[in-house]
């Protein structure tokens, strides 16, 4: 309900025509997500290794070769060198913002969806993904990567922790929101090529959230690329995707919770102070929240409460770290070119 309220609020911010650009590319994502589900009853017959725990990736064939590894890995350069070439010559050759589209972003929309086709078309010639080489944590780190960057861009704008701003220099943010694009870029299609186009409900959700981040990123120097609700609504996802997947893979019992109020009290602790919520709406969406984690550990045992706070802890420990990172950059490079 939240996320839908969001939407709607992002939708009269945005102005004609980015509005129904957004809209219709919203929409188009859940159709390519049917398209997915509907394609991905012909791999029901492969015969895939027995789960072998949490680092361990299903969705992968038993006897990989050279052209189900090369398919996934050129198919993946291609979209990545495509996306980053693009951003490029936006960069250095559009530079403003505006409420309609750049040639730019028609070519990249195009683009994108011929990357989606050509994934499409490899899954069901070879279907093996990324998952064959790489660990399953490299496609979950990204998207948290992701997710840690935004936490840096905007807190000047809406504060890092209930408004207040953390101590970071401005040029350390302009670093991050200058360079962003192409790290979005790269954790948007890593991901999406680490899967195979499977229809599972995980695999599903999974692909709606990758579609709607390559919408973002075709959607540069735009004004719904840095709409407030827009983008707060990308951020907001991972939550439900997080969750489904929780409940999906260890039922009611399992740790759900962790990734809803993780992700959630995000949202209450930073996220909403940006949106220019009055001061009533916000105690009251904190109220909330509050009610509702107390309700739910009522039943699942006080002593496992300190779930709720695991994911904040570790996104604004990797904010504070990734802002240390880029300072300590740019202090040697300043040093080097002396």
């Amino acid at each position: 309900m939240l996320i839908i309220c969001i939407m709607f609020s992002m939708l009269n911010d945005l102005r004609h025509p980015v509005r129904y650009v957004v809209l219709f590319g919203v929409v188009g994502s859940a159709l390519l997500t049917g398209l997915v589900w509907l394609l991905g009853q012909r791999l029901q017959g492969i015969a895939l290794l027995p789960d072998q725990g949490a680092s361990w990736y299903y969705w992968k064939l038993p006897e990989p070769t050279v052209w189900t590894r090369a398919s996934a890995w050129l198919g993946y350069a291609l979209h990545q060198l495509v996306s980053w070439g693009l951003i490029y010559y936006a960069q250095t050759r559009v530079r403003r913002y505006t409420t309609g589209l750049h040639p730019v972003n028609v070519i990249a929309l195009a683009a994108n969806g011929f990357f989606i086709a050509l994934h499409t078309v490899q899954t069901h010639l070879f279907y093996d993904g990324l998952a064959q080489d790489v660990s399953i944590f490299s496609s979950q780190g990204s998207v948290v990567l992701l997710l840690v960057v935004v936490l840096v861009m905007e807190n000047k704008r809406r504060g890092m922790l209930l408004t207040w701003s953390a101590p970071i220099s401005t040029e350390v943010t302009r670093i991050a929101r200058k360079y962003h694009g192409y790290l979005f870029s790269w954790a948007a299609i890593y991901t999406f090529w680490y899967h195979p186009m499977e229809a599972t409900s995980s695999h599903l959700i999974g692909f709606f959230y990758m579609f709607l981040l390559l919408l973002q990123s075709s959607l540069m120097f735009t004004s719904a690329h840095t709409n407030r609700w827009w983008t707060l609504t990308l951020e907001l996802l991972v939550a439900v995707h997080g969750t489904i997947v929780a409940v999906m893979n260890s039922g009611p019992d399992g740790m759900w919770p962790m990734f809803l109020f993780g992700f959630v009290a995000i949202f209450v602790l930073t996220q909403m102070h940006g949106l220019g919520l009055g001061k009533a709406a916000r105690w009251w969406i904190a109220a909330v929240f509050a009610v509702a984690v107390v309700t739910v550990y009522s039943w699942r045992g006080l002593p496992r409460i300190d779930e709720v706070i695991r994911i904040p802890a570790i996104e604004y420990l990797l904010a504070a770290i990734l802002a240390l990172l880029l300072w300590a950059g740019i202090r040697v490079a300043e040093l080097m070119r002396r």
